[in-house]
């Protein structure tokens, strides 16, 4: 069965980090390129970054440019999101998508596979 998921979500206050991952069972990585997106209550869905399949190649939607960095290993399968510098704004599901081509994009809709979910909430 492959299956993406997500971790690494929960509270956190303004300011502060969380790292995410989304972790790969069933296929590995290698070929494909990742995204990350969210989406927030009442709002679209929205990319955040996304990596290529060799990660030589990173991008990273205006709101959170600077304060993210994506990353991968695949040899563990498993792709990272380090976000720092957190705003209430940020507060959402967070998703990862894989898709089977190597380069980065942040369409949604050129995604093959999407995990479930991880909430951040970002509150005082």
């Amino acid at each position: 069965q492959l299956q993406l998921v997500e971790s690494g979500g929960g509270w956190v206050q303004p300011g502060g980090s969380l790292r995410l991952s989304c972790a790969a069972s069933g296929f590995t990585l290698d070929y494909y390129a990742i995204g990350w997106f969210r989406q927030a209550p009442g709002k679209e869905r929205e990319g955040v970054s996304c990596i290529s399949s060799r990660g030589g190649s990173t991008n990273y939607g205006d709101s959170v440019k600077g304060r993210f960095t994506i990353s991968r290993d695949n040899a563990k399968n498993t792709v990272y999101l380090q976000m720092n510098s957190l705003r209430p704004e940020d507060t959402a599901v967070y998703y990862c998508a894989a898709g089977l081509f190597r380069l980065c994009t942040l369409n949604e809709y050129s995604m093959n596979y999407w995990g479930k979910g991880t909430l951040v909430t970002v509150s005082s």
